[in-house]
């Protein structure tokens, strides 16, 4: 994938972060070739937009090669690879630290041309760069936006190596990159328009993107709690207990089904809905089952019946909010998730944590349109395998997503918040209606 120019690819970054929309985010260019892209980022999700400089610590024998980088605030990020393998002394780096601290100061003043910075105060932080190297300057970057006030740090980028990945996760929550690639080169070689930009260029834009958001300045808004209440589900004959949260201004909706009665209680159902909550999306924590039909284990598995509830519940759902409606199936919830989805195509998105699809039946499979993602641990292998086998019926657009080291409820460190974010993701991504005509089948 080539990007026209950084708008552009500012422009593509922005559709993968749309779950970011209406959250308490601030937009972190640095400069100066992140700038131009995190203006546009900024400008699609009607977020601030402010700059975070870094300065790159460079070899003095071999100034293409970066031993680190520094930033606001006394933040430095080195390279122990490049240090030892460069042999630079202790005194030679600090000269070079030195003399790239007066020039952070010089820029940071030249690039905010008197505006003042934006406030990070309990805010999610998204650092934009045009394109990696080492990643030490946005490795550096994120450390300034914690030093800022951020709780969460997202960092998003067109394209990044591989290698540089698995250490930037450990500095930044969540990484957006549209291309991971094991040989990135020159950066300019994904672009087709990649012109210099100037420290006039960054302090242009900051003005213009301050100027069509004059409140953004200064600390946050407190965040509004999102109205949630008990409420009771029709379902034919059964009135199903669910708990409705519908944060301001949200967009869609999300059922989660779980096979047993106690989908409103789980305390993994409670951690996913707060993180798509957050991302501006309503969630239904929806019984399927009433107390006295739990008692009777063969209700919990029988598909057709949980799928008929899903059903009754995604039509209440549209009266009672005129939201589109999505499904979050767990257990034997995933195949009637998907059961229910084949024979309603107003369903946006189908995701299944740690769920049974394949007991949904293959006609049923190929028949649905949602986009669907199966998030399943890594060592859970027979849940694995189903998963998959169920996959394999599909036409429409899928994927099964492996968390690794994890077991079927996924209590392990990190786990949940993994299924969270894998869940948030695809919600945010399939927001609108994903089709526009019949999938294509499969060839024989």
């Amino acid at each position: 994938m080539r990007f026209e120019n950084r708008a552009d690819a500012g422009r593509r970054l922005a559709r993968r972060l749309e779950f970011l929309r209406g959250t308490r985010a601030v937009v972190l260019g640095v400069p100066r070739g992140g700038v131009p892209v995190a203006f546009e980022v900024a400008r699609c999700l009607g977020a601030p937009l402010d700059v975070v400089v870094v300065r790159k610590l460079r070899v003095p024998w071999q100034p293409e090669l970066g031993f680190g980088a520094i930033g606001e605030h006394g933040v430095r990020a080195l390279d122990a690879d490049v240090l030892r393998e460069s042999g630079l002394s202790r005194a030679e780096r600090e000269t070079v630290e030195q003399a790239e601290r007066a020039e952070l100061e010089r820029r940071t003043v030249r690039c905010r041309a008197g505006l003042a910075p934006a406030s990070l105060e309990r805010s999610t932080a998204v650092v934009v760069d045009d394109g990696l190297a080492t990643g030490a300057a946005v490795e550096a970057a994120c450390r300034v936006a914690r030093t800022r006030g951020a709780v969460r740090v997202v960092l998003a980028v067109p394209v990044a190596p591989e290698r540089a990945l698995p250490h930037l996760r450990t500095v930044a929550d969540q990484i957006v990159c549209l291309q991971a690639l094991r040989h990135v080169g020159s950066l300019g070689a994904w672009y087709r328009d990649f012109p210099r930009v100037t420290d006039e260029d960054v302090a242009a834009l900051l003005s213009e993107a301050d100027r069509s958001a004059p409140a953004t300045r200064g600390p946050a808004a407190p965040e509004r709690p999102s109205p949630e209440r008990e409420v009771e589900v029709p379902a034919g004959r059964a009135r199903l207990a669910a708990r409705l949260t519908l944060p301001t201004s949200a967009r869609a909706v999300v059922t989660f089904a779980q096979g047993s009665g106690s989908s409103r209680h789980s305390p993994g159902n409670q951690y996913v809905a707060d993180a798509l909550q957050r991302a501006g999306l309503g969630t239904l924590l929806l019984d399927l089952l009433t107390e006295d039909e739990e008692r009777n284990r063969h209700n919990v598995f029988d598909i057709l019946l949980l799928a008929r509830r899903l059903d009754a519940a995604a039509r209440w759902l549209r009266r009672e909010t005129a939201l589109p409606v999505s499904y979050l199936g767990v257990s034997t919830g995933a195949g009637a998730a998907l059961e229910a989805a084949a024979s309603d195509d107003d369903i946006r998105a189908v995701v299944s944590r740690g769920g049974r699809p394949d007991l949904a039946s293959p006609a049923a499979l190929a028949r649905v349109r949602a986009p669907t993602l199966f998030v399943v641990g890594g060592l859970d292998t027979r849940v694995l395998s189903l998963n998959r086998l169920a996959a394999d019926w599909m036409h429409c657009d899928h994927r099964v997503a492996v968390v690794p080291d994890a077991t079927h409820h996924f209590t392990e460190p990190g786990a949940l918040e993994a299924v969270a974010e894998l869940a948030r993701d695809w919600f945010t991504a399939h927001l609108v209606r994903p089709y526009a005509q019949a999938p294509p089948l499969k060839p024989a």
